[in-house]
């Protein structure tokens, strides 16, 4: 099951990588276009947004499953073990209601925007509120299993909240 996970999170890293490739290329192409011919793409600014938007919230679930995001600490560092773990349930508890306001704010904007699309690519909108849906109960799910490791490895918790390493990062600090 983890090597199915990593896999499946491999792909959601070269999805960002791109994504990324993409906005910078366009950008760019777009850039010398102005500035030799006086002109550009027209489309090339919605689909670099496309982009941007897709790359954060699939970087978001990626960072989350890693505890790459921003976090504090400090306070559950201070915590007895026992409150260590009564926090970082609560830590878990309030990612979980907050991506559920995410998921259903974004279904219900997916649900609005069903008809619509965006003005030079035809792209429909739905599809970017979509991918809240996406990020939201992605991350839910990354939550749950955060819960259920509490209960059943023997980890301590402030190894739970540390950030995993990187195996394929150029520059680790070691």
């Amino acid at each position: 099951m983890t090597n199915a996970m990593d896999k499946l999170f491999r792909g959601i890293q070269i999805l960002i990588a791109i994504f990324l490739g993409i906005m910078i290329l366009l950008t760019f192409l777009n850039v010398i276009m102005r500035y030799v011919f006086s002109s550009g793409f027209v489309w090339s600014e919605e689909i670099a947004r496309i982009c941007f938007i897709y790359l954060v919230y699939l970087g978001t679930i990626d960072a989350y499953r890693d505890n790459r995001h921003l976090g504090v600490e400090m306070l559950v560092a201070r915590a007895k073990p026992g409150a260590q773990r009564v926090l970082y349930l609560a830590i878990q508890g309030i990612v979980i209601w907050m991506m559920a306001i995410l998921t259903i704010g974004s279904f219900t904007l997916a649900k609005q925007g069903l008809r619509d699309k965006w003005v030079a690519t035809g792209y429909p909108v739905f599809l970017i509120a979509g991918i809240g849906v996406v990020t939201g109960a992605s991350i839910i799910l990354l939550a749950l299993a955060n819960v259920i490791k509490v209960f059943t490895a023997k980890t301590p918790i402030l190894e739970l909240m540390a950030p995993k390493d990187d195996p394929d990062a150029e520059f680790a600090v070691e």
